[in-house]
This record gives structure tokens, C-alpha cells and sequence, in this order.
């Protein structure tokens, strides 16, 4: 502001020797401090659906046990959910518009406690199924929304600070999950692993009341049936596939028909949407460089390390002889390791922007990935913790890079559209990546001894690594210094 800084310097006296001069303007609030409240709600948020979708799978056995079903048959209670998921986050953005962000959220957050207080109380495997259902109504506007609020009120300059600090919040509520699953399942009752959403729920509506912008467009259009039918079945398609994929048994038969109706569902929404003014996906934003940079790294990046939660269980609890409780403490340092990463994100990003930075990190992970392969059953526990930190932290980056980058090269109008974009890409590929990595480790397992899965193991991660690698060439595409402008204070 150089027109204010010269009125000042020739309107104010110059003060007489001795005296002080005059307090100066103090400087302007940051968007980060005017909006700290927002930033705390949409956290909490993603606190409550991390923890929500990972809690659940330490308590399995106790569900089943009590709803007089096998493990294997809650499968559907763990896949609804995810699935819920992607197929509704793309009807948000234009929930928003019509509705308002504050009345959408205070929604989201009654659906989801609802569903989570029927789940607790649910007395058979449909009853739980179809809570779970609610519960992703709920979760589906969560994120995206929250995405799109924190967009359009916190300036670039601040804005991977603040999904930073949301991501680490969110972090801690995956890191929680498990530990948290286990011992309410084991010490107390399985019910009380969805009923603790709901006094969380209660203060997260009392928030959104208080501290909620409420953005909507006065001229909305119409709302897109045909396309998030095509979308949804698609997406439903591809998802219904790689479960069964993942729950082996060599139904190649029934993955096939699921694969190519996805296909086809696909195909004709694409058609659809070149035909649609406002389609529900809006797929012209895939033109800018940035975000189809942003969505098809993500898309491979996840394919490779998704399934390493599961993996290193499988590792550390059969292969190793751990118990649940050690296996599932041995997350921690993973959290620990990408919390710490976060906080120097921003200047990483300042410096080298983000072709740069991921590019390299990219190939980073994908080594850290690879070195697993050499962890044995006589590992010492201090190894494989140091590991996973320093994999941890490199992760927080890799996802902190990658969830902003999508909104780059965008203006402040398409913020919805990107934020649907990129939360049901990474629902899909995550989805995907559990699948591939089950996949890897059924056709590589030569048997079912404990001993049996160590070399597995190591030959899918592996594997995996080399699907990751391939997420470095992607994030290459990026122009020159792509990105290294949007968090610069200069702007």
C-alpha cells in the first residue's frame, strides 16, 4: 500500500526531541486469525469422519461377535460407508449454492450424528448397514464444503497454513481410530465407538452457528439428475468392483461386468457433461494444467500407498506375532512423523513450488516405500518406528501439497467444483489403493503360515513403490515454477 505509507510519512509532525512518537497503525488481521473459529470447525469435522473411518476396523470381531455374523460378513458395514461417500460429495457444490454453506454443514453434521447414534444402537448387520449409509449422507458434504468455505475466506497466503492445521487435526483422528477401537471394543462396549460422535456433533452444530460464513449464489441452476445418476453409478461401479477384487475368491466373472459397466456408465456421463451446462462434475476444469496435474498424482501416488496401513498390520500382527494393541500403537509415529512435516510445508512450497517439491518428494516416498522391504521378524522395534515417522513425514507433505495444489490455478468460482473434484478422487483412489494392495498380497502369499507373510510383504511393497514412482512423472507436467507464487506473501 504505497499511497498510504507516503500520506503518512508527510501528514504526521515529526515529534519534538524526547518525546515518543506517535503509536503506529497496528497491522491488519490476518485471514487465518479473523477465521480461526472456521478453521477450528472444519477440523473438528474432519477430526470426527477420520477417527469414524478408521475406528470402526479394531472392532470387528466384537461387532460381529454381537450382531451373530462372521468378520468377513461386515465387510458391507465397513464398504457402505466409503461408498456413500463417493457417490454424494459431487451433489455439494450445488447444495451450497442453492442452500447456503452454514445451513448445508449444520446438515452434514446432524445427518452424520444421527446416523452415528442409530449405529450404536443398532441390533442387526442391515440396521448397521443402512446407518452407515446415513452416516456417509452426512460425511459426504463434511469435507468438500469445508474445503470450499476455508477457499473462499482464507487468503492464498495463508491458505496451506490453515489445511495444514486442518489436515493435522484430521490426522490425529486416523491416528486415534484404531488404539481408541481397540480399547473401547476390548474395556468397555463396541456401541460407544459410534455414540462419542454425538455430544462431538451437538458442539460442532453450536460452532457452525456461530462461526459458519454462509455463501450461496442468488440465481442457481438447475440441479444435474441425469449426470449424478451417470456419476454415481459409475463410481458406485468401479467401487462395488474393487471390493470384490480385494475379497478374493477368483470372481473374475462378477469384477468384469462391474468393470465394464463402470465403464460405460463412465463413458456416458462424459458424453452427457459435454452436453450439459452446469453438469454435476464439471470435467472442463480437467483443461487447466493444475488440476488434472493434481487429481491423476493423487490418483497414483494413493494407488501405492493406501494399502500400507493394512500391510504393515498384516506384517507386524501375523507375520511378526505382534499383538493388536503394538501393531496398532506402531501407527503413532506415522502421525508424529506427517504432523511435524506440516508446519514447514508453506516455505517449502515458497521456495521451490510445487512441480519442484513434488516431484522430488514423490520419488522420495516411493523409496521409503521400498525400504520396508528389508524389516524381517527380527527387526528391532526402534527400526521399523523410525521408519515409519520419517515416512510419515514425508506423506504430510505429499498430501498437504497435494490437496492444495488443485486450487492454484483456479478462480475463487470453480472453488466447489475442485473441491467435489478432488474429495471423490481421493475416495475412489484410496479405495482403490486397499484394493490393489490386497490384490498384490493374496496372488504373492505362497501360503498361510505366519512366515509366509513376511515375503509377501516385501514383494508388494515393492510393488507399490513402483505404482508410486510413477506419480513423480505426473506431478513433472507442472509448469516451470508451478505453484510457487500462491502462498508467497507478495501475494
Amino acid at each position: 500500500m504505497p499511497e498510504t505509507i507516503a500520506a503518512t510519512s508527510t501528514n504526521l509532525p515529526v515529534p519534538p526531541p524526547g518525546e515518543e512518537p506517535p503509536a503506529s497503525t497496528p497491522p491488519p488481521e490476518s485471514s487465518q486469525d479473523r477465521y480461526r473459529g472456521l478453521i477450528w470447525l472444519v477440523a473438528a469435522a474432519f477430526f470426527m469422519q477420520a477417527l469414524d473411518s478408521t475406528i470402526v476396523n479394531t472392532a470387528v470381531p466384537a461387532m460381529a461377535e454381537a450382531l451373530n455374523v462372521t468378520p468377513l460378513g461386515m465387510r458391507t458395514a465397513l464398504t457402505s460407508y466409503v461408498l456413500t461417500l463417493a457417490i454424494f460429495i459431487p451433489a455439494s457444490p450445488w447444495l451450497c449454492d442453492r442452500f447456503g454453506t452454514r445451513r448445508i454443514f449444520a446438515a452434514a453434521i446432524a445427518t452424520f450424528t444421527i446416523g452415528s447414534l442409530l449405529c450404536g444402537i443398532a441390533q442387526t448387520l442391515p440396521q448397521l448397514v443402512a446407518a452407515r449409509v446415513l452416516q456417509g449422507l452426512g460425511g459426504a458434504a463434511l469435507m468438500p464444503v469445508g474445503r470450499y468455505v476455508l477457499v473462499r475466506s482464507i487468503d492464498k497466503r495463508d491458505f496451506v497454513k490453515a489445511m495444514s492445521t486442518v489436515a493435522t487435526v484430521g490426522l490425529l483422528g486416523s491416528v486415534l481410530g484404531p488404539l481408541l477401537g481397540g480399547a473401547l471394543a476390548q474395556y468397555t462396549t463396541w456401541r460407544l465407538i459410534f455414540l462419542i460422535n454425538v455430544p462431538v456433533g451437538v458442539v460442532g452444530m453450536w460452532m457452525n452457528r456461530r462461526d459458519m460464513p454462509d455463501y450461496r449464489l442468488d440465481d442457481v441452476h438447475p440441479f444435474d439428475l441425469a449426470g449424478f445418476l451417470l456419476f454415481a453409478a459409475a463410481s458406485a461401479m468401479l467401487l462395488t468392483a474393487s471390493e470384490v477384487a480385494s475379497g478374493g475368491g477368483g470372481q473374475w466373472v462378477r469384477i468384469a461386468i462391474y468393470g465394464v459397466l463402470a465403464v460405460v456408465f463412465g463413458a456416458t456421463y462424459v458424453w452427457h457433461s459435454r452436453r450439459t451446462d452446469h453438469p454435476v462434475a464439471d470435467l472442463s476444469l480437467l483443461k487447466v494444467r493444475s488440476v488434472w496435474v493434481s487429481l491423476a498424482g493423487n490418483l497414483f501416488t494413493r494407488l501405492g500407498v493406501s494399502g500400507m496401513f493394512l500391510l504393515l498390520v498384516l506384517f507386524l500382527q501375523v507375520g511378526c506375532g505382534w499383538s493388536p494393541l503394538m501393531a496398532g500403537l506402531m501407527m503413532v509415529p506415522q502421525a508424529l512423523g506427517s504432523i511435524t512435516a506440516k508446519w514447514g510445508i508453506n516455505r517449502l512450497l515458497q521456495r521451490f513450488g510445487y512441480r519442484k517439491l513434488l516431484f522430488t518428494n514423490t520419488l522420495v516416498v516411493a523409496v521409503m516405500l521400498a525400504s520396508f522391504a528389508l524389516l524381517g521378524k527380527g527387526s528391532p522395534m526402534w527400526v521399523i518406528a523410525l521408519m515409519v515417522y520419517v515416512y510419515g513425514g514425508f506423506m504430510g507433505m505429499q498430501y498437504t501439497a497435494m490437496n492444495t495444489l488443485i486450487y492454484n490455478d483456479l478462480d475463487v468460482k470453480f472453488a466447489s467444483q475442485a473441491s467435489s473434484m478432488a474429495s471423490t478422487a481421493q475416495y475412489l483412489s484410496m479405495s482403490f489403493g486397499i484394493a490393489l494392495a490386497s490384490l498384490l498380497m493374496e496372488a504373492l502369499l505362497q501360503g498361510h503360515a505366519h512366515d509366509d507373510y513376511i515375503p509377501a510383504f516385501r514383494w508388494t511393497v515393492l510393488l507399490l513403490a513402483v505404482v508410486t514412482a510413477t506419480a513423480s512423472w505426473v506431478f513433472s507436467r507442472l509448469k516451470g515454477e508451478g505453484g510457487k507464487h500462491s502462498v508467497s506473501a507478495d501475494h
